[in-house]
């Protein structure tokens, strides 16, 4: 299963490299784009979600990588959420 990760910048300026287990990634977010934090909670959660799903079904167990990240996602947006117009902007896709 080709893994990948994703460059993002936090509406702080931070740049974060995260994991995906799955190409799926690509199908929710897009280089160069812009989105909502609520947005982009939304849509990195159903990515990385589908994501651990596609691993169960191969291996016969979830992504644990996955699921952290999806929970250093969850953590980061929360402390993000009082920031007026917080946006997150995708950097990058590295295969």
């Amino acid at each position: 299963m080709p893994e990948m990760r994703f460059s993002v910048r936090w509406p702080d300026g931070k740049t974060e490299l995260c994991y995906s287990p799955s190409l799926v990634i690509k199908d929710y977010l897009s280089p160069g784009q812009e989105y909502p934090l609520a947005e982009f909670l939304e849509l990195t959660t159903k990515a990385l979600r589908i994501a651990s799903d596609r691993v169960r079904a191969k291996y016969g167990y979830s992504c644990s990588l996955a699921m952290s990240q999806l929970a250093q996602i969850e953590k980061a947006c929360k402390s993000y959420r009082g920031t007026p117009g917080a946006r997150v902007r995708v950097n990058a896709f590295i295969e």
